[in-house]
């Protein structure tokens, strides 16, 4: 019902689109794996960077197509990847027959690159506001078409290579009446009499035939009167005021033979006409208007004629389109080093020498440290990752959602050998971003993402989470990360698969608390001071963020960073950190204890009161001799000292 609705309104406003469809087809969630816009951000599928442009994007590396509707067909695939392990099956075979040979394919890509947009074509031709040009490019498209079919048919094998090369038609109908019909080199408008061929229409031929004559006497007009009156300077013209007209300049006048009629005085001359002249124009403009209308009307009826051909020019169409895409997966595998990933239903993500496909284009050839990674519902499957800024934790858990998009696209894939088990949803929470337009700060953003996630996936999900709660406090935050945490490994309808990178280190120790949280960390190589990021996931927490390290990559000024690894130290001793003039100023003598037990209750994260500081500040000041005091003092340092 809903669709005959939408048919009736176009039969009321618009009935030229009427006729482009010619068949209904159900769409269903179930059939595809459904792609949020967090996600398809994060995973940069369309848009590269946190700037949104048009760099790096997995559309971009994998975009070899050659026409429009292969690169159409490829977003459409990269935004719905499939579901059903035979239809994924299928689409990994069809790759396999374009990667297992180049001379197959670079002769495919040789004639797709002479099609041109079939399904847009055809549609303007539909609607009657399609060129000529546009016919000619149409035919060379289908003719094109068939020497692709018989190059897939070459391997009659029964495979869905084959299959979809049988959509592929001859058209040869509509080749013959286009061939037929339509100028080589036509005009780039209608009505000219330069767009239907000779042959074609009898009427057509007829009327411009009757003009060739007079066309050829005003032609030859000129050189015709300058030898009868000797008027050198005499010139034959035409204007859409007077029509055909001689001019003749004023000192030549005296010689205008008697049967000119005058027309138009202009300053230096004047212009004239003859009847047989005006005779000739009336025969010329009279047949181009009729062959203006004949031609035009004859256009129309090829559109008609071409249009009821629309089940096998559309059904071409999405072959050659499939064709292009495939091919294009063919090339980059063969590129890039890609490999068939291997689709299975035992709950399984196993991932040797995984690599991220846009970062390893980004560097020099070789260059990218590739990971492994073996994942399940039932062993490892929650991930806790930890390791320094910059070492590539959001590399390596992106990298990981995106073979596994890849490989559900039906694309070979960045790595040694994949074995990915089908999964329904990906969900992704990473970056700080806020939504000023929507009164909503950074953590409000990070939480309702986080939140859409805990509602939505299921069993079958794969989650990716970047820094959860790092944009609030930092008990908050980890209060919150550890929950989530928690509730993706409890919960009865999800635990699923999940990367969880980190800096709370905090979070470790979940790997003692609950069976399926296992720790891995990017390994780091430490120098004298000097930091290398080796890229390499392996197993275990990490103790260090090396933040400080990373602030002075970045180019902060040589004193911040001194003072930050000052501060650092006095943390990490779990003493106070002072003031850098404190030393010359005893500001720390000054200050008063009770704000020194503050700052060192604060220091420890997550930890009981020390047992010197209970006794501390049980002590009885009020009562004490200061001797007393200066005894109970010692004994608590000596304390502190053991401990």
């Amino acid at each position: 019902r809903a669709a005959g609705s939408i048919v009736d309104y176009l039969r009321t406003n618009q009935k030229s689109a009427v006729g482009q469809l010619n068949s209904l087809y159900t769409y269903s969630n179930s059939s595809y794996m459904v792609l949020d816009t967090q996600t398809r951000r994060n995973l940069e599928l369309f848009e590269a960077g946190r700037l949104g442009n048009d760099g790096i994007s997995l559309y971009t590396v994998l975009n070899y197509t050659n026409t429009s509707m292969g690169g159409r067909l490829l977003r459409n695939w990269l935004s719905r990847p499939l579901l059903k392990i035979e239809k994924i099956n299928e689409r990994l075979s069809a790759v396999s027959w374009f990667n297992d040979s180049s001379l197959r394919r670079s002769r495919i890509v040789e004639l797709l690159r002479n099609i041109s947009d079939i399904e847009r074509l055809f549609n303007k031709i539909r609607n009657y506001v399609a060129q000529p040009q546009d016919l000619l490019g149409l035919a060379k498209s289908l003719e094109s078409a068939p020497k692709i079919r018989d190059i897939l048919r070459q391997d009659k094998d029964g495979s869905y290579v084959e299959i979809f090369a049988s959509q592929i038609s001859d058209n040869q109908e509509v080749l013959n009446l286009i061939q037929c019909a339509i100028e080589d080199e036509p005009s780039v408008s209608v009505g000219e009499g330069k767009v239907i061929k000779y042959g074609y229409s009898d009427d057509l031929d007829e009327l411009r035939d009757s003009t060739r004559g007079a066309r050829d006497y005003i032609a030859g007009l000129e050189s015709k009167e300058k030898q009868r009156t000797r008027i050198k300077s005499l010139k034959v013209g035409y204007n859409k005021v007077f029509g055909y007209y001689i001019e003749v300049s004023n000192s030549n006048l005296e010689y205008v033979p008697e049967n000119y009629i005058r027309r138009q005085t202009l300053v230096g001359g004047e212009r004239f006409i003859t009847p047989e002249m005006k005779e000739q124009e009336s025969l010329i403009l009279n047949a181009q208007e009729r062959i203006e209308e004949l031609e035009t009307s004859l256009f129309r009826e090829i559109c008609v004629k071409v249009g009821e051909y629309s089940v096998p020019i559309k059904s071409t169409a999405v072959a050659i389109a499939k064709v292009d895409v495939f091919c294009s997966f063919g090339e980059v595998a063969s590129r890039n080093g890609y490999i068939k990933p291997e689709l299975n239903d035992r709950d399984l993500l196993s991932i040797k020498q995984g690599r991220h496909p846009m970062v390893e284009k980004t560097m020099s050839s070789g260059s990218f440290v590739p990971n492994d990674i073996v994942m399940s519902n039932s062993d490892d499957q929650l991930i806790i990752l930890t390791g320094p800024n910059m070492a590539g934790k959001s590399t390596f858990i992106r990298q990981v959602a995106l073979i596994t998009l890849m490989a559900q696209v039906g694309s070979f894939v960045p790595a040694e050998s994949a074995s990915i088990s089908v999964v329904d949803r990906i969900f992704t929470r990473v970056g700080l971003q806020d939504d000023l337009s929507m009164g909503q700060s950074t953590f409000m953003v990070e939480m309702l993402e986080t939140a859409s996630i805990l509602n939505h996936a299921t069993s079958r999900s794969l989650v990716i989470l970047d820094e959860i709660g790092r944009g609030t406090s930092t008990y908050d935050g980890l209060a919150i990360a550890k929950a989530v945490a928690e509730h993706i490994h409890e919960n009865s309808n999800l635990g699923c698969k999940t990367l969880f990178a980190t800096h709370y280190h905090e979070l470790i120790e979940l790997s003692d608390e609950l069976s399926r949280v296992k720790n891995y960390n990017v390994a780091v190589s430490e120098n004298q001071g000097q930091v290398v990021f080796l890229r390499r996931i392996v197993p275990g927490g990490a103790d260090k963020s090396y933040g400080v390290h990373v602030a002075r990559l970045a180019g902060l000024p040589f004193s911040v960073v001194t003072r930050a690894i000052e501060i650092l130290k006095n943390l990490e001793d779990g003493s106070p950190p002072s003031h850098p003039m404190s030393d010359k100023k005893s500001l720390s003598s000054k200050k008063p204890e009770k704000e020194n037990i503050k700052i060192s209750e604060q220091l420890p994260l997550m930890a009981e009161q020390s047992e010197v500081v209970k006794q501390l500040l049980e002590l009885a000041l009020d009562s004490m001799t200061p001797i007393e005091a200066i005894k109970h003092l010692h004994e608590l340092q000596e304390h502190a000292k053991k401990l």
